[in-house]
């Protein structure tokens, strides 16, 4: 990919304390309004004109653009390998990473970046906006600012937050713990199991309880094989058997992100237990998530969840659905033992879920 690279020295009177790479994919953030009153994308060698408070951060940045700016609404496994890749090929030359993100499927990303990047020591923060840089009440200055803030932070000469993060309306949460939940206000992104790892005001407050620790000689490995033979069935009353059956019996289909009700319960009609079982007997793996933003799936707890776990549905426990699609597909294809996947989707490797008790 031809990426397209603007550099900007907002230190150019004094000495440069600190770098970070922004990788720009597309999005509301950099877009702005043209004479047509149309939206662009917007030219980040004139960032400094729109947001110049950039100069008293007294750092060095590099914008690295997707040749295309992405809708969101687009994005695939190979704009994830690039992402990665960015971020690995310059993961020594900046102090921390900024990816500016359309917001629709920014928790997808974040997920999948985090999965990706084996051994992260360093600042990875997604960012986005409602309204575009240009326009009046943009909260995009807020977010790209402090976004680049969190980036350099660092406490005792160690990066503050050495993982994949989501900053969006003064919250910065664990990417691969955040959902999209609104449309129309600032307050785009939640995390409903989670607790957010720094509030902005007055200052930025860590929670650094809930910030991975930096880990002391960690080096980062690119791991950039996906399988994208997954699907989600989310469950409605009246789903038929029609319906499950054609998904499960897809021709390729390797794994099934199933979205039950509540605490992880299903209809307890033998057709479907039925064809649950006879999924798992063909090999699909299928990983129980609730549909409750706030929902943890507790297998077992009611009558309507213990055949599931009978015929070999797995437990996602808290995890939301945007991680457990790309975490399916990442460790499809990076392990080749069934049961050393099953396994591992049933226990967090990278804070994207709570440690399974069941």
């Amino acid at each position: 990919m031809n990426y397209k690279i603007v550099r900007l020295n907002t230190a150019a009177k004094k000495e440069i304390e600190h770098s970070v790479l922004i990788i720009y994919t597309g999005g509301t953030l950099g877009m702005a309004y043209d004479e047509n009153g149309a939206l662009v994308p917007f030219n980040f060698g004139k960032i400094l004109e729109k947001i110049p408070n950039l100069n008293n951060l007294n750092i060095s940045i590099t914008v690295i653009s997707f040749p295309e700016p992405i809708d969101s609404s687009n994005i695939n496994l190979n704009h994830w390998v690039d992402m990665a890749y960015i971020i690995y090929e310059n993961y020594d030359t900046y102090d921390g990473f900024v990816v500016l993100h359309g917001t629709d499927t920014m928790a997808y990303s974040a997920s999948m970046l985090s999965f990706m990047l084996k051994g992260l020591n360093k600042p990875v923060i997604f960012t986005g906006a409602q309204l575009p840089i240009s326009a009046m009440r943009s909260d995009a200055r807020e977010n790209l600012m402090t976004s680049l803030e969190i980036a350099i932070s660092k406490a005792n000469g160690k990066p503050i937050v050495p993982e994949v993060c989501i900053f969006f309306n003064h919250m910065l949460l664990r990417g691969n713990r955040a959902k999209k939940v609104q449309s129309v206000h600032f307050d785009a992104f939640e995390s409903e199991n989670y607790p957010p790892l720094a509030e902005s005001g007055i200052i930025i407050d860590y929670n650094y309880a809930s910030i991975r620790p930096y880990e002391e000689g960690k080096k980062l490995r690119y791991l950039n094989k996906l399988d994208n033979s997954v699907m989600v069935l989310k469950l409605f009353p009246g789903i038929t058997v029609q319906v499950i059956e054609h998904c499960l019996n897809m021709k390729g289909l390797k794994g099934v992100v199933l979205e039950t009700y509540g605490s992880g319960n299903s209809p307890s009609e033998s057709w479907f237990i039925k064809a649950m079982e006879a999924a798992v007997d063909r090999g699909i793996l299928i990983l129980n998530v609730s549909q409750c933003n706030g929902g943890r799936v507790i297998q077992g707890r009611y009558q309507t969840s213990m055949d599931l776990k009978r015929v070999g549905v797995l437990s996602g426990a808290d995890i939301t659905t945007e991680a457990a699609v790309t975490k399916m597909m990442f460790l499809l294809a990076n392990e080749s033992d069934e049961t050393e996947i099953k396994r591992k989707l049933m226990m967090p490797l990278a804070g994207e879920m709570s440690v399974l008790n069941q």
